[in-house]
């Protein structure tokens, strides 16, 4: 076996409590072939972010040659090279990011472009390298997929002469399946195609399999990570993770043979747990010991996601105002509530948030914030400071809080801003009312 080597700040889509990150008059312009009206008039803020972001994700598939799977970039570094332009980071797809482009190019009428990324997932799914069957990673190699089985991200060290892996990266992380699980569902559901949704169905199996945990609180804790000769189970427990799977199970129980009604409630008790210790907004998740309620750090995901599960209680919805006080920052929202600036991918959460609740005002006062975020290459930066905290670490060997983001054209933000101007809900693969 190569020897692999740990890069420190893989900047994951998620760590910690968490999942463990054309030319210019092409990605500004609206293809004839796509669904978002273009108007000679001014665009409202919604309907100018729809199409700048469609535009921008839509491009970016036809950049890879081919009409065969791929996935895409998570970072555009080919736009804003800069100071976290590691080898790590240079050519990583995660496997979030990919979802959430499956997701917002099937909202952008794009079906045929979701398909492509949407292939390349079915066949991770299918079949990984260690001989699983329903294991994701959190990251694969961006570009056209011809490999089989797919495998996930490295890079050559050359200084150090050998194969460089990432233990996150090469992990999986119980709401990365979640995730790829609800863009295979929307594909089912925009295809007709079985196939998708019972790609979703053994995802959802692998995370009852191999994360449930009834222990405290009950529900489903992190996953794995590390490498594949010594795999090491994320005991901690995400509200985002348990909310994630809420969406799965709950959408495979309604459409499919596959009875995960079970499941489905022990995630969402474990929503009604962290809420109850909440009271007025839902904590972050536990500690490792996946009983006590972690209080050390705030996350704004945990408090918008769950407001868009289907029959959401309306009492959940203090979580947003708990959100405003606790993540509002410089016209939007942070990640964690030490509001040292604004998470764009964030922001766009929550103005879908807003929406789903009828507070189109303030959806919109967050569509223009976003709209000033696009980077020259089309996609949104991630953040809006340079650099911006998390309170969360990268894995656990980290020593500090180490997960960081940091202002760089990102896949994440540019389909949740797509999602969010277009009102396109992924836990339903239906519009808001």
């Amino acid at each position: 076996m190569s020897k692999r080597i740990c890069v420190k700040r893989v900047l994951p889509r998620r760590a910690g409590w968490f999942r463990s990150a054309t030319l210019a008059a092409v990605v500004f312009g609206i293809s004839a072939a796509m669904s978002v009206h273009v108007s000679a008039a001014p665009a409202a803020p919604a309907k100018e972010l729809a199409q700048k972001t469609c535009a921008a994700l839509a491009s970016r598939v036809d950049e890879v040659s081919g009409r065969g799977p791929l996935f895409l970039r998570s970072y555009d570094n080919s736009y804003a090279p800069g100071p976290t332009s590691e080898p790590a980071l240079s050519n990583a797809a995660f496997t979030y990011d990919n979802a959430l482009a499956i997701m917002a190019l099937t909202a952008c009428g794009q079906r045929d472009k979701a398909l492509r990324i949407g292939e390349a997932l079915l066949d991770a799914v299918s079949l990984d390298r260690a001989g699983w069957k329903g294991r994701l990673r959190n990251t694969y190699r961006a570009g056209a997929q011809k490999q089989r089985p797919i495998p996930p991200n490295g890079w050559w060290d050359a200084v150090g002469n050998q194969w460089g892996e990432d233990p996150y990266q090469v992990g999986t992380a119980t709401g990365n399946v979640a995730w790829a699980g609800l863009a295979l569902l929307t594909l089912a559901e925009s295809t007709g195609e079985k196939r998708f949704r019972d790609g979703a169905a053994e995802l959802a199996r692998w995370a009852v399999e191999h994360t449930r945990d009834p222990r405290g609180p009950g529900g489903f804790n992190g996953g794995l990570q590390g490498f594949d000769d010594a795999p090491q189970p994320l005991t901690w427990k995400s509200t985002e993770h348990n909310t994630d799977l809420v969406a799965l199970f709950g959408w495979l129980a309604k459409d499919s043979g596959d009875d995960f009604t079970g499941p489905e409630r022990e995630a969402r008790a474990f929503l009604d747990r962290l809420w109850t210790a909440g009271g007025d907004h839902f904590p972050i998740g536990t500690g490792p010991d996946g009983v006590t309620v972690s209080t050390s750090t705030s996350g704004l995901d945990a408090q918008l996601w769950p407001l868009l599960l289907p029959k959401a209680p309306e009492a959940w919805r203090a979580a947003l105002a708990y959100a405003e006080r606790a993540h509002g920052a410089d016209g939007g929202f942070d990640f964690n509530d030490d509001r040292d600036g604004m998470w764009v991918e964030g922001t766009a959460q929550a103005a879908l948030a807003y929406r789903a609740v009828g507070r189109r005002g303030d959806a919109d006062r967050l569509f223009g914030e976003l709209l000033k975020e696009i980077s020259p290459g089309g996609y949104l930066y991630a953040t809006r400071p340079q650099v911006l905290t998390t309170g969360l670490a990268i894995g656990p060997d980290s020593k500090t809080d180490d997960f960081l983001y940091y202002r760089r054209p990102h896949l994440g933000a540019t389909a949740w801003a797509a999602l969010a101007a277009l009102g396109w809900n992924p836990f339903t693969g239906k519009t808001v009312p």
